[in-house]
């Protein structure tokens, strides 16, 4: 047997050193001139590098994770006879996917100067968007070409989700077993495509923070109702004038300074009063998804806003209890949410949720419905608005309301019925007596 002849790696450029990020062949491999043999990944670039004649693999010297330089040995090849002098060079195939297409393998072919054989150098790298789809070598798209592979489909393992050649054999005996496959436009349980990985630290200094206890758990609750409830949004403008007038001379009276009247304690009645004539509000949809299941009390849960993130403690027995008794209840939960100190059945048994954004500011916003509630109230910032009353325009005091509800079990016509209901609720302070 003779000796095996080396391929080295060719010129790659400015490049002090490049990542081997996938090994295309194994020992007894018959390769033919120009198949590539291992894919390299600078932070530009994507290309494989072509073997320089054919033959038969004996041994690659390099592995995944290694940094290789030009004139690199990267596989010992039993070459056949005449190969290497009767081959063209080619340049290494460099890979620069753009986002909006998918790009395809180019070689051109160099002429190789009689009695010498220098590397062929690497064209100028092109920098590559970010947020470039899919992340695949040039191999691995060839590869997946020849199987009818759409590689937007296929899930990749590799570092920065590259997609391998294993990936997209996988994905292959998937689809003909009929077995549902994770995908590069799918999150790991759903249909829903997953996040892009992006480098932020390319372009400036980053610094990466942990996210919350709390967000760490209520992230996944909302991304979770947000994905399988239909959420419809239903806005109104309640005229609170002589709402705001009533609860200021009430403070006024009232002595006790944790007894202090807010506009959301009158709020929570006018929803109560709605959820009692539209109990359907005050229901969740059965597991089976063919019932739904009433309940006979009223919890309302109120958003509050902590510095670890959103939090909604649960007012119970909201229709029995006063506005004062209200308001004393929906400061000390608020203050336990902030300071931590709430205890778990504080956050049990909600029925419907209020989430107000009146201190903040905002015209309207559609808030995400707390699963398994069925509809969520969004309470943007009271605003003084010029309001025909039939012969001329007067200020009025208005509150923006947002209904957000599931459209699998309300449809608009009764969320619209509900608002106009919540709204009358709080025009008029007297029908919350009854």
């Amino acid at each position: 047997m003779t000796d095996p002849k080396e391929i080295s790696l060719p010129d790659i450029g400015d490049f002090e050193s490049v990542d081997v990020i996938e090994i295309l062949v194994v020992p007894g491999d018959e390769i033919k001139a120009d198949d590539p043999l291992i894919t390299l990944e600078s932070d530009k670039a994507t290309m494989d590098v072509p073997a320089q004649f054919g033959g038969i693999v004996r041994e690659v010297t390099v592995k995944v994770g290694d940094k290789v330089t030009q004139g690199a040995v990267i596989a010992l090849v039993d070459a056949e006879s005449g190969s290497a002098a009767a081959t063209p060079e080619q340049p290494i195939s460099v890979q620069t996917p753009a986002p909006d297409r998918i790009a395809t393998d180019s070689t051109g072919p160099q002429t190789a100067q009689a009695g010498h054989r220098s590397p062929p150098s690497l064209p100028p790298p092109v920098e590559r968007s970010g947020d470039a789809l899919p992340h695949a070598s040039p191999a691995a798209r060839r590869f997946a070409r020849e199987l009818g592979a759409d590689l937007r489909t296929v899930r990749g393992s590799g570092p920065k989700g590259r997609i391998l050649k294993q990936d997209i054999q996988n994905h292959v005996k998937n689809a003909l077993s009929g077995t549902p496959a994770q995908t590069a436009n799918s999150a790991p349980t759903s249909g829903i495509p997953a996040a892009l990985q992006i480098d932020y630290s390319r372009w400036g200094e980053i610094d990466v923070q942990p996210l919350s206890r709390i967000q760490k758990r209520s992230g996944p609750h909302l991304h979770r109702a947000w994905l399988n409830i239909p959420h419809v949004t239903h806005f109104d403008d309640a005229d609170i004038t002589e709402l705001e007038a009533f609860r200021q001379s009430l403070n006024a009276d009232t002595r006790e300074p944790t007894a202090s009247i807010t506009p959301l304690a009158f709020t929570l009645r006018a929803l109560a009063g709605a959820v009692r004539q539209f109990p359907k509000f005050n229901s969740s949809l059965a597991e089976d998804g063919e019932h739904l299941v009433f309940r006979k009390y009223c919890n309302i849960g109120i958003a509050v806003d902590t510095a670890d993130g959103l939090i909604v403690p649960v007012i119970r027995d909201v229709p029995v209890k006063g506005l004062i008794q209200l308001a004393t209840e929906m400061k000390e939960l608020s203050r336990k949410a902030r300071s931590g100190a709430l205890a778990p059945e504080d956050l049990q048994a909600g029925c419907i949720t209020v989430s107000n954004l009146g201190s903040i500011g905002g015209v309207a916003f559609t808030p995400i419905i707390n699963s398994p509630e069925v509809a969520i109230l969004g309470v943007a910032r009271a605003r003084m608005t010029p309001v025909w009353d039939g012969q001329d325009f007067r200020p009025r005091l208005m509150l923006p309301l947002s209904l957000s509800y599931d459209h699998r079990v309300i449809d608009g016509a009764e969320a619209a019925r509900f608002t106009v209901l919540i709204r009358e609720l709080l025009e008029d302070t007297r029908r919350l007596l009854l």
